[in-house]
């Protein structure tokens, strides 16, 4: 069968290299273009943050630390953004950016990590699709490189 459609991303930014190329076939699910979409999503948003200088180890250091038991459920998660106004919360952020400036895009990124850590979304996510959709399931890495036979 032909391809009819496709979905292609390319991006070259300095050392950094994305490339992400998908064939819609007629057969093709729905669900499975849009897993394809959340993971371009996740590659260009986490990316986005370390182009600006922002110390994102920092900020997922201290979001593991606020965001406790994602089992606890809504009221863990209000208590853990609640701690984003604190003034230790502040100094993570602050002391995560190169310019101060780039403060509000911090803030942005932690919570979103919070968010994520206590088991939730704001945006389609392949982790929330490969819940719905057991067929869809993350690449795994590469892991550990078989040794050469000389």
């Amino acid at each position: 069968m032909a391809e009819e459609e496709h979905v292609d991303f390319t991006a070259k930014y300095r050392d950094w290299v994305s490339i992400r190329r998908m064939a819609i076939y007629g057969d093709t699910k729905p669900e499975e273009v849009v897993y394809h979409l959340a993971g371009i999503r996740w590659v260009v948003d986490s990316k986005s943050f370390v182009f600006l200088g922002i110390d994102v180890a920092a900020l997922d250091d201290y979001s593991s630390k606020v965001a406790g038991d994602p089992k606890k459920g809504y009221r863990n998660l209000a208590d853990a953004i609640a701690r984003m106004d604190s003034a230790e919360a502040k100094g993570v952020i602050s002391a995560s950016c190169p310019d101060k400036s780039l403060v509000p895009i911090a803030q942005s990124y932690l919570l979103g990590r919070i968010i994520s850590i206590s088991g939730y979304s704001t945006s389609v996510s392949q982790m929330a699709l490969s819940k719905i959709y057991k067929h869809l399931k993350p690449p795994k890495g590469l892991g550990r490189a078989k040794k050469k036979k000389e």
